[in-house]
């Protein structure tokens, strides 16, 4: 489908720039991994996990593969640098039509070709963050023109009131997240049998950090809570 494209910054490449998507290539992220040689033991000691108990990932590499028919060089030069000043060696946000409720994020390279039958060909390749994350955080509006039914969270931990005791239950993502609070006033937190202390104005707590899984937060105290929070998955 012709409109089929990406989302590039602000640039659509079907409807701003008649680019057709012919192949776009999603790379695993790179596997951190630290193993240990043992002189007279078989095999490997793997570290990889035990700093935090976690695996850990280095970037992965996205490949999009895009053409446009022009018989004229000229335009093929025009059109490329337009590109090419838009995306070579910046770092943007990428979001797939067939993928809109999240965004990859890295440094992009750019490379063109035009042959004689009147194709031009582009390839944008990523340096992309390990994870995709959400396209909207907790406190911003939601479009639901885009909302996927199958995995989509609805988040709304915006302007939360507390009179005496709230809970607010978090769906997490793979991705580990330390959210930010808000408070109008000091609060106390309760999250996973221990408690913290929340100042007015904003804040983190470097030992709050969902994963996969359902978090509940339980807030004491009385005033307004806003929970600043982004999943992201593999």
């Amino acid at each position: 489908m012709f409109d089929y494209g990406i989302l590039i910054g602000d640039k659509h490449t079907a409807r701003d720039w008649e680019l057709v998507c012919t192949k776009v290539e999603i790379e695993s992220p790179e596997q951190r991994t630290q193993y240990v040689v043992i002189p007279g033991r078989d095999g490997y000691i793997d570290l990889s996990e035990s700093l935090t108990g976690e695996p850990h990932f280095g970037n992965r590499n996205l490949k999009i593969s895009l053409i446009r028919r022009e018989t004229d060089f000229r335009r093929w030069h025009v059109k490329a640098s337009e590109i090419s000043d838009y995306c070579h060696n910046i770092n943007r946000r990428v979001i797939f039509d067939s993928d809109p409720g999240y965004y990859y994020e890295g440094r992009m390279s750019i490379e063109s070709s035009k042959d004689f039958r009147g194709i031009d060909c582009f390839t944008i390749s990523v340096d992309a963050q390990p994870y995709k994350r959400e396209r909207f955080d907790s406190l911003e509006p939601w479009i639901w023109d885009i909302f996927c039914f199958e995995d989509g969270i609805i988040r709304n931990y915006k302007d939360l009131p507390v009179d005496g005791q709230r809970t607010l239950m978090i769906p997490g993502r793979r991705m580990k997240v330390v959210p930010v609070f808000e408070c109008s006033s000091v609060m106390q937190l309760v999250y996973g049998g221990t408690e913290y202390m929340l100042p007015a104005g904003r804040s983190k707590v470097l030992d709050v950090r969902l994963g996969e899984g359902e978090h509940y937060l339980t807030f004491i105290g009385s005033g307004i809570v806003n929970v600043e929070y982004r999943g992201g998955r593999l």
